[in-house]
């Protein structure tokens, strides 16, 4: 073999050498870019998991601050509640002790209501004949409700207290309607005047007969003429027609009466 083919052998050897390292180089550069590549990529997912991590944290803060909150409300609702339950208790058992004075309240406002209807009995016998009809169907009323179950205690009771009421309206009030009275044995129709318990005083239908109740008799009197004017006036009066002014009638209040 002559120089020359060991030269070219040389040289094709050191070319093949040097494409090999040039093959090994470029295969050590890619696996550096892989690697350099990988290792970014992971460190932008570690990036993005740190970021994730960092936004569920404080999602994760804001919950629990106001699971917090809401603890607090409940806490003060609980208080709130714990206070009703307190007053709640103490008035059921006020109704309970309510309840079981009832019977015993029966007992006793039941008497009451009876000697409350003789009363309202014995105003009638003694009192002078304002309405006497209908006061009397009144108390008859009151009597027979008394008996009646499907009416309560408390609203027997209060009727009994609203017949008082009108009977005291009876002896504070100025009013006239119809009625009759017996005059000489005859029942005639009149117009009927009273000044509370005052007087009470009537008049024919063609204003010709005037006449006063006379409390210590128990009887009508006739009144004269002189009388009838007074009377005539009062009748005015009751019927908004004539002015309030200085009323003259007779009284129908007997001695006894008029001294205590």
């Amino acid at each position: 073999m002559n120089h020359k083919s060991v030269r070219a052998m040389l040289v094709a050897s050191l070319s093949i050498l040097s494409t090999l390292a040039f093959a090994s180089q470029q295969s050590n550069l890619q696996k550096s870019q892989n690697i350099e590549t990988q290792i970014t990529k992971n460190a932008a997912d570690s990036q993005t998991k740190v970021a994730k991590s960092s936004d569920e944290s404080i999602k994760l803060a804001g919950d629990i601050a106001a699971l917090q909150q809401e603890i607090n409300n409940l806490k003060v609702y609980q208080t709130h509640l714990n206070g009703l339950i307190t007053s709640q208790s103490a008035e059921i058992n006020s109704y309970h002790q309510q309840i079981a004075q009832i019977d015993e309240i029966r007992q006793s406002i039941v008497p009451l209501m009876y000697a409350m209807l003789d009363g309202l009995k014995t105003v009638l016998q003694n009192d002078r004949p304002i309405r006497s009809a209908m006061r009397h169907a009144r108390l008859e009323k009151l009597t027979t409700m008394m008996t009646q179950a499907d009416i309560s205690d408390a609203e027997k009771y209060r009727r009994i207290l609203e017949a008082y009421q009108i009977e005291m309206d009876y002896g504070t009030k100025m009013a006239a309607y119809s009625g009759s009275i017996v005059i000489d044995g005859q029942s005639i129709i009149v117009e009927k005047l009273y000044l509370g318990r005052i007087s009470l005083v009537a008049r024919s239908k063609d204003h010709q007969g005037y006449w006063a109740w006379d409390n210590s008799q128990k009887m009508w009197i006739a009144q004269d003429r002189s009388i009838g004017h007074y009377i005539d006036k009062a009748f005015d009066v009751a019927a908004k027609q004539a002015s309030p002014s200085l009323l003259v009638l007779p009284v129908s209040v007997a001695k006894s009466e008029g001294s205590k």
